[in-house]
C-alpha cells in the first residue's frame, strides 16, 4: 500500500523496550530556534552572538542564548540568561517506497553503523507499520545485528505493503500496450513492437477498457493520497516529543503507465455518440493533472511549529522500461509539496539515485548547528503564526532554520 502512513501505532521492536515522556513547556515566553549556515557546502562554526540577528513578524528581537551544537555535544555557548538545551536526538525514519533496493539498505547499513548512539531514538516508518526502538538495543544486540534486523523489516514490509501498488501499475501496462493496438487489431507488426499477444484484453471491448483503466487510475490515486489531518496528527504527536527531532523521509520517484494523449484523442473522436466514453476520456485526461491534495502551507506550518526538521529525499532511480508502454514521471505534486515542508522547517532536500549517500549528506547537514533562545516581545498568546527570520549581520551566508510558530 503505497500512502504516506505518518504515525501508525508504534511495533515494539525486539530490540528494545518501547518508553515515552511528555514534557509540556511554554514555547512562547521562551523561544529556542535550531539554526544551520552555510557558506557553500561548509557549516560556519565560528559565529558568536553577535553575529545573529532575529526578527519576528518584521520586529528585531533581544537574544537570550546562543549555543553551538555539534551531534549531541554542546561545543561553546554564549548566555545573557541560562538555558537548558535538550540535544537528545529523535530520528524517524520514513520509508515511501514500492520497491526494496540494496542501496536502500545501504542507507539503513550507514545509519546503523557510523550515526545511531546510544541514548538516541529511532523511530522507522515502513508502508506497513512503525517500529520505535531506544538505544539500549545498542547494549543488546551488536550494531550488525540490528542493521540486519532493521533492513529484513523494511524489504518485507516493502514487499507485502506495495503489493497493491505494482499491482495497479501492472494492469495499467497491460491496458496500455492493448488500448495502444485497439485501433488496429490485424496489424501484427505493431502488436509486436509494443508486445502485445491479445491476453490483456480478456474479452472486453474498448470501452470497457477505458472503464477500467480509469478505474485503475482511481485506485492508484486512493493508494498514494497524502491525507492533511495524519500530517496534522503526526506534527501534534511530535510537538511533545522532547529533544531535536529529525524527520527523513525516502520517496521514491513515480512513474505511472498512460496512453498515449493521441489515442486518447481518437477515442474522443471514435465515440463521439457515446457521452459515457467521451466522460470517461475527459477524466482520463484529469487524472494527467495532479494537484496537491492537502493544504501544503497549513501543514509545513504546523511543522515549523513542532520544531520538526524535515529531510525530503528524493529517489530517482532510472526507469526499467517496459516494452510498448509509455511511462510518463509523476511524482511533481508530491515532491512540492514536501520540498516546502523541508524548507519551511530548516531541513535538507536531495534527488539521488543512491539513498545510502543522499542520506549521508542530509546527516552531514543536520548534525551541526546552533540553538538560538530569545523571548519575545509581542507576548500575546492570540494563537497568530509568527514569522521568524534569522541573519548573519555581516557576511554572505545560507542560513537555514524553521519559518516560525503559533504565538498559543
Amino acid at each position: 500500500m503505497k500512502k504516506i502512513i505518518l504515525l501508525a501505532v508504534p511495533v515494539i521492536l525486539s530490540l528494545s523496550l518501547f518508553a515515552q515522556q511528555v514534557n509540556e513547556e511554554s514555547i512562547v515566553i521562551n523561544i529556542e530556534v535550531p539554526v544551520r549556515v552555510f557558506q557553500g557546502n561548509d557549516f560556519v562554526d565560528s559565529l558568536t552572538i553577535k553575529d545573529f540577528e532575529v526578527l519576528e513578524d518584521g520586529v528585531p528581537q533581544t537574544l537570550e542564548a546562543v549555543y553551538l551544537v555539534n551531534k549531541r555535544s554542546i561545543e561553546r555557548s554564549e548566555e545573557k540568561r541560562r538555558f537548558a538545551p535538550d540535544t537528545e536526538r529523535n530520528f524517524y525514519l520514513f520509508f515511501e517506497v514500492s520497491d526494496y533496493t540494496a542501496r536502500l539498505g545501504n542507507a539503513v547499513e550507514y545509519f546503523v553503523q557510523n550515526v545511531l548512539f546510544p541514548g538516541d531514538v529511532l523511530t522507522i516508518v515502513t508502508p506497513v507499520k512503525t517500529y520505535r526502538m531506544r538505544s539500549s538495543a545498542l547494549e543488546r544486540k551488536t550494531r550488525q545485528e540490528i542493521e540486519e534486523q532493521l533492513k529484513g523489516i523494511l524489504r518485507k514490509d516493502t514487499l507485502i505493503g506495495s503489493s497493491e501498488y505494482r499491482n495497479t501499475i501492472g494492469e495499467l501496462s497491460s491496458l496500455s500496450r492493448s488500448l495502444a493496438v485497439a485501433f488496429n487489431p490485424d496489424d501484427t507488426e505493431t502488436q509486436q513492437k509494443v508486445g502485445y499477444d491479445g491476453a490483456e484484453t480478456l474479452g472486453r471491448t474498448v470501452d470497457e477498457q477505458l472503464n477500467l483503466y480509469y478505474d485503475l487510475l482511481s485506485r492508484l490515486e486512493t493508494l498514494r493520497h497524502v491525507d492533511e489531518k495524519v500530517l496534522l496528527d503526526f506534527s501534534d504527536y511530535l510537538q511533545d516529543e522532547t529533544g531535536q527531532k529529525y524527520v527523513f523521509l525516502f520517496y521514491q520517484r513515480e512513474y505511472i503507465p498512460q496512453i498515449e494523449p493521441r489515442i486518447l484523442a481518437q477515442y474522443i473522436d471514435l465515440f463521439q455518440d457515446r457521452p459515457n466514453v467521451q466522460h470517461t476520456v475527459a477524466s482520463i485526461f484529469d487524472f494527467y493533472r495532479r494537484e496537491v491534495s492537502f493544504n501544503v502551507d497549513k501543514v509545513k506550518r504546523a511543522y515549523a511549529d513542532a520544531s520538526i526538521a524535515i529531510h525530503f529525499l528524493f529517489l530517482t532511480e532510472p526507469l526499467v522500461p517496459v516494452i510498448g508502454v509509455r511511462f510518463v514521471e509523476s511524482s511533481d505534486d508530491i515532491f512540492s509539496a514536501f520540498e516546502q515542508m523541508a524548507y519551511a522547517t530548516g531541513g535538507f532536500i536531495d534527488s539521488s539515485a543512491d539513498p545510502a549517500k543522499s542520506f549521508q549528506n542530509a546527516l552531514a547537514t543536520a548534525e551541526n548547528y546552533y540553538l538560538i533562545y530569545y523571548s519575545p516581545k509581542n507576548r500575546s498568546l492570540d494563537g497568530k503564526f509568527r514569522n521568524i527570520a534569522v541573519r548573519i549581520k555581516t557576511g554572505s551566508f545560507r542560513v537555514i532554520h524553521r519559518v516560525g510558530y503559533f504565538a498559543d
